[in-house]
């Protein structure tokens, strides 16, 4: 079976690639695939993320193990049929930790092979990627949100300025 999937950049514009992989392929084969398809020399590091209907990002599988339990799943080892289906049709893809460039890598269909064909393929290009990475912007949740916690302990924003590690023990 091949798994059509549409790769969207994370970007103002309409930039996506749909491209068509076999099911038995890893996620390394579908991460070279998402490079070539948007001009990327791959030679940054990436990861998929599982993820809900909602793109809450999940479980991590990276392109090289950095962990120090040595207990991160690999691209290389895992199949793109063992983390996606028409159940769970949504993974993440960042590539380049520095620039975070994020892909919505979203299963479209899953069609017999083509005589003849080859995958992984590009199907469509829409789209030119901008020349700058997009602004990301990480905005933490406001202070005031966490008021009712600080008051379970009795202090309040200008306590907690001036609170130190020795207090705490």
């Amino acid at each position: 079976m091949v798994y059509k999937f549409r790769v969207i950049l994370d970007v103002k514009e309409d930039v996506f690639r749909d491209i068509a992989i076999q099911e038995d392929a890893t996620l390394e084969d579908l991460h070279n695939a998402i490079n070539q398809s948007f001009g990327f020399t791959g030679e940054e590091m990436a990861s998929f993320y599982l993820t809900d209907d909602e793109w809450n990002q999940g479980e991590e599988i990276t392109l090289f193990d950095l962990s120090e339990s040595g207990e991160t799943r690999l691209m290389e080892e895992v199949t793109i049929d063992s983390v996606v289906s028409e159940d769970e049709p949504k993974l993440l893809y960042v590539y380049d930790f520095m620039a975070m460039w994020t892909f919505f890598v979203n299963l479209v269909a899953i069609d017999e092979e083509q005589a003849g064909a080859s995958y992984p393929t590009v199907l469509l290009t829409h789209g030119a990627i901008p020349a700058d990475v997009p602004e990301k912007s990480f905005v933490a949740n406001d202070f005031n949100e966490f008021d009712d916690e600080f008051n379970d302990f009795d202090l309040d924003e200008e306590d907690y300025e001036n609170f130190t590690e020795e207090e705490y023990y």
